[in-house]
Formats: structure tokens, C-alpha cells, sequence
């Protein structure tokens, strides 16, 4: 199971208690935090986030909305005594502005901080349970999306079939990954006798700031959730456009060329106070789409 927390919704300016982006995706071992707006730090405190569970950190792109919280954040951990590693994963440029802050602050983390620069399009977390692959968005700097897919869940062993069966702990390992068990008699017990299919794995698409581009489709063809900012309403199309953003209709054109489960709109731009139209124009096109609303936790 993976459980997406916004923390922020909002686009370049916080209005009507909107906060600029950030997100976290959750699992029982750990939690991702995605892009790091002003104020990021308090949501997580307001949401009883844990921030020692956050292990990774990934910045779509350096405009302030997306990673202006980020140095509050990494100092904070520091005078609460973190020890675990931290992982940053981040157009290259933020590494100096980081080294810069902290020096001019005479700062020392108390964790070590590993800076991991975005440069090209492909795997840049394969964990244990989890891989990160990072795509391109289209946007006025360089930016960057981020598609979470959990590695395929090892087959659940029946506790009282193998031990009907006798099979020693030993070989759980094996059964889990499918293998039949062979007795010493040279009997052979189907691997299906004795587990279960694990649940299918989850997957998760966030992509960031960007002008309409039905490239990125192919790049989230049928995840669980996908993620897309819709800045404007569809009659500001052009306004969007000349400022590389995407309207509510765009992003659930993306949604259906993608095929995805379900769409998960936010970015909203700061002159709009209400957002009931965002989801009555998105929903026209995609029917299964949901606002980002801070605060609320979205289960995949």
C-alpha cells in the first residue's frame, strides 16, 4: 500500500490558506518527500508526518514555490539529532545554493547529506522495495517528473500448509519467490499449495510543473495515481501556455491518453479563491479525478 499526503497545493504565491507545493508518499518502512514549497516543515509537524521516515527528498525544478522550505526542513532534522542519511535528488544547481546557505550560517548537519543531481532521464532510486524513475517535463527551466513504482511483493506463505507439508523455514525464502518444494521422498508440493499471490504493485506518477505535452503519457501509461498540475481553468489555455503551464482539461487529456486509475489535480494558480470548477472541468474529460487538498491523505 503507498498513501500520498499533500502538504501544499497551492502554485507560486500562498493564498486562502493554500501552501506552495510539497508533497509526501508514504509506506509502512519510509516516506518520500516530493518538492519542498515555503512552510513545508509546519505542514509536516500540522499532519503528524514523521519526518525522521523521510529518507528521500526530490526537487522537480528551482523555482522558489517548489524548493524554498527545503533549507528550513534540512536544519531542522539537524537540531532535532538526526543521524540517518538524507537523500537529495535535484536539478545540480541546488547543491551549491544548499553549501552556500549552510556555510554562510557556519552550519554542520548532523547527518550525512547526499546530493544526487537529476541530469538525465532514467532509474535514480532502486531500493529495495521501490525503484524512482525521473522524466522530463516541459517547462521554463529545466524540470523534472517522478514515477514511483513498487517492486513486485514476494508470494505470502500459508502458516499452517506448510507445516502440514512439513516444509522448513529455510525454503520460505524460495517459496516466496514461486519455487515448488520437493520433499525428501521426492514428492513435489505445487507452490500454489502452500502460498498465496502477493497484492499487485502500486505506482504513483507526480508530474510538476509543465506546458501541455502528450509525450509525458508514455511516460505514466497506466499508473494507479497520477499527479498533474492544472495552474488554470480552461479558458485561460493561453495564459497557461505562455507561462509553460496546463489547464484542467490538458491534464485529464493526459489522464485518458494515459490510461491511468485515477488523476490528482493541484498547482492551482492564486487567483482563484474557490476550486470547485477545477474538478467540474477536469471531471468532464476524465471522470475519475480528485482535488489535491492539503491535509487529506489519498490511499493507492
Amino acid at each position: 500500500m503507498l498513501a500520498l499526503t499533500i502538504l501544499g497545493n497551492n502554485s507560486a504565491i500562498p493564498a486562502f490558506g493554500r501552501n506552495p507545493t510539497a508533497q509526501v508518499l508514504q509506506t509502512p518502512e519510509e516516506s518520500f518527500l516530493i518538492d519542498c514549497g515555503e512552510g513545508t516543515q509546519m505542514q509536516l509537524s500540522a499532519y503528524k508526518i514523521k519526518r525522521s521516515k523521510i529518507n528521500h527528498i526530490f526537487i522537480s525544478h528551482l523555482h522558489g514555490d517548489h524548493y524554498f522550505g527545503l533549507i528550513g526542513l534540512l536544519t531542522s532534522m539537524s537540531l532535532l539529532n538526526r543521524t540517518q542519511d538524507l537523500h537529495l535528488y535535484a536539478p545540480p544547481e541546488l547543491e551549491q545554493l544548499i553549501s552556500l546557505q549552510l556555510n554562510f550560517a557556519s552550519t554542520h548537519l548532523s547527518y550525512n547529506l547526499h546530493f544526487h543531481p537529476i541530469l538525465e532521464e532514467g532509474v535514480i532510486v532502486d531500493g529495495n522495495r521501490m525503484t524512482v524513475t525521473c522524466f522530463k517535463m516541459q517547462h521554463r527551466i529545466p524540470c523534472w517528473g517522478f514515477l514511483f513504482r513498487q517492486k513486485k511483493n514476494p508470494r505470502k506463505i500459508d502458516a499452517e500448509r506448510v507445516k502440514i507439508y512439513e516444509i522448513p523455514a529455510a525454503f520460505y525464502e524460495k517459496l516466496q519467490r514461486g519455487e515448488d518444494y520437493v520433499t525428501k521422498k521426492g514428492t513435489i508440493v505445487p507452490n500454489e499449495e502452500v502460498t498465496s499471490a502477493a497484492p499487485k504493485p502500486k505506482s504513483y506518477a507526480y508530474c510538476a510543473d509543465t506546458i501541455y505535452n502528450e509525450s509525458i503519457a508514455e511516460k505514466v501509461k497506466e499508473v494507479d495515481l497520477l499527479y498533474h498540475e492544472t495552474t488554470y481553468l480552461k479558458d485561460l489555455h493561453e495564459r497557461a501556455a505562455a507561462r509553460f503551464h496546463s489547464t484542467t482539461i490538458q491534464a485529464a487529456a493526459i489522464a485518458k491518453k494515459a490510461v491511468v486509475k485515477k488523476l490528482l489535480i493541484g498547482h492551482f494558480s492564486s487567483k482563484y479563491e474557490t476550486l470547485d470548477a477545477f474538478l467540474e472541468e477536469t471531471m468532464a474529460v476524465f471522470e475519475n479525478t480528485e482535488l489535491a487538498i492539503e491535509g487529506s491523505c489519498y490511499i493507492i
